[in-house]
């Protein structure tokens, strides 16, 4: 029987197989946003069982664990590793449909060489095959990126990290992947954070200077901001969940922060004219210092109150929410875009039905200062699987230019996770030779190649460094 992950896997078609053998197999990774430990990166991590490698920190494998009822010790608790091991085996197989299926077996084919479903059944074999493997240099870390063919990452940063682990790698000639760090002012968005007021003790830390009013705020974090340049960053990230950007002066901004910083709550009204003004500022800077601004909206944070103190944040808790409205999204671009502030923007939101709507609004802000500058972002988290990454190419295609795309990214805290690359690129290739066979798209290998090996790499790699 022909295993599961061949040659020709999700390509439906000899267009489809020709496209992704030629252009899209081979071409480098630019990881623009994902969540490795660049600390794990400097001292080349190694692992010492399948459980640790694959299942530690893994919220989306721990979500499918409990809705096949698996009690919460063999997930985030004090279970053996093979005893979780074992009962993630059994989850698998009920997991058909679910891009999980196909990350499970993509990463046990290209990483471990393995053919085998993973049932309760296998599990054994599979767990000594791949424990052997781990043993061997090819596995460390750094030997996974290289064998993943990653030119270039961006992990998530604190602004008020000193970057040491990223300044080391760019140090060592010995690894080439240039692990670059993404500047991500995640508390100082979030006045509700109970860790705002002391966080802020921290980047006043980092600057040598005060941080007691909104106009100090803003000059501190720009001068992380520009630390973070001298440091090879390259792009900024911003998760909000449902923002309203039409209202809120600065002076109201001011006062909320100034409230905020004596310990008291904000109300939703002052919290939001805090946000949109931030966000103005914010904008402004990465203009000014060259940064690509992504927006990420429309998660809703621990939805679960017993198991958020149970487990605590980014384990399995979070959905999709309604994310922005088309008037808060084109009100904070036009404020920046008015003043000729406005930078390269990535927008994503969680949920699907977002995408022609935020299509066409970043369609009114594409100007000749690079091509396709403002960017629909590519289908992130619950929307990573064919449906989501197909319906947010098809809504690129119909309201602006796919070839234009900068394409995948991982999100992920794993360093199995680069196979969703190729999960990626072979739907990709997949969707034009659809096209392409039904006599949609000419015959005309040159064109759609070269748009494959563009949307794999080559615009991400021009967007972010020319």
């Amino acid at each position: 029987m022909k295993p599961l992950i061949h040659d020709d896997f999700m390509l439906h078609n000899g267009t489809a197989s020709l496209l992704y053998h030629r252009f899209a197999e081979k071409a480098p990774i630019f990881d623009y946003h994902c969540h490795l430990n660049p600390e794990e990166i400097l001292q080349d991590k190694t692992y010492s069982n399948m459980t640790e490698i694959w299942l530690s920190g893994d919220h989306y494998k721990w979500r499918l664990m409990r809705a096949a009822g698996v009690p919460e010790k063999y997930i985030t608790g004090n279970a053996d590793p093979y005893e979780k091991f074992l009962k993630f085996a059994e989850t698998i197989p009920r997991c058909a449909g679910n891009p999980m299926y196909h990350w499970t077996h993509l990463e046990l084919k290209r990483y471990f060489h393995v053919d085998d479903l993973l049932t309760p059944e296998s599990a054994p074999r599979i767990w000594k095959t791949c424990n052997e493997q781990l043993q061997k240099p090819e596995f460390s870390v750094r030997s996974l990126i290289r064998r993943s063919n990653v030119a270039a990452l961006c992990t998530t940063d604190d602004p008020v990290n000193d970057l040491h682990c990223h300044k080391a790698l760019a140090a060592d000639t010995s690894f080439a992947t240039k692990v670059l760090p993404s500047f991500r002012p995640e508390t100082a968005l979030h006045p509700e954070d109970q860790n705002f007021v002391s966080w802020m003790q921290k980047l006043s830390a980092a600057v040598g200077t005060p941080v007691t009013t909104f106009a100090e705020l803003e000059t501190a974090l720009e001068k992380r901001a520009e630390y973070f340049k001298a440091a090879g960053c390259l792009v900024a990230d911003q998760s909000l969940a449902s923002p309203d950007f039409c209202c809120g002066t600065r002076a109201e901004a001011e006062a909320a922060f100034t409230k905020r910083m004596s310990g008291n709550k904000l109300t939703n009204e002052e919290s939001n004219a805090y946000q949109n003004q931030l966000m103005i500022s914010l904008g402004r800077i990465y203009h000014k210092i060259g940064f690509v601004m992504q927006l990420h909206f429309g998660v809703i944070r621990s939805c679960s109150t017993r198991m958020f103190a149970e487990c605590g944040a980014d384990t399995g808790f979070d959905a999709v929410g309604d994310g922005i409205s088309a008037a808060s999204l084109a009100a904070l671009l036009d404020s920046l875009d008015k003043t000729g502030e406005l930078p390269k923007t990535i927008v994503y939101s969680l949920n699907a039905n977002d995408n022609d709507k935020l299509a066409s609004v970043l369609g009114c802000f594409q100007e000749n200062v690079f091509p396709q500058k403002m960017q629909l972002g590519a289908a992130w988290w619950f929307n990573d699987h064919r449906d989501g990454m197909e319906a947010q190419m098809k809504a690129l295609a119909n309201t602006g230019l796919l070839s234009g795309f900068v394409g995948m990214l991982t999100d992920s805290r794993s360093f199995l996770s680069y196979t969703r690359h190729e999960y990626f690129r072979r739907i990709l290739c997949n969707l034009l030779g659809e096209w392409t066979e039904r006599g949609e798209l000419p015959m005309d290998y040159d064109l759609l190649g070269g748009m494959v090996e563009d949307i794999c790499y080559n615009n991400i790699a021009a967007y972010l460094t020319k």
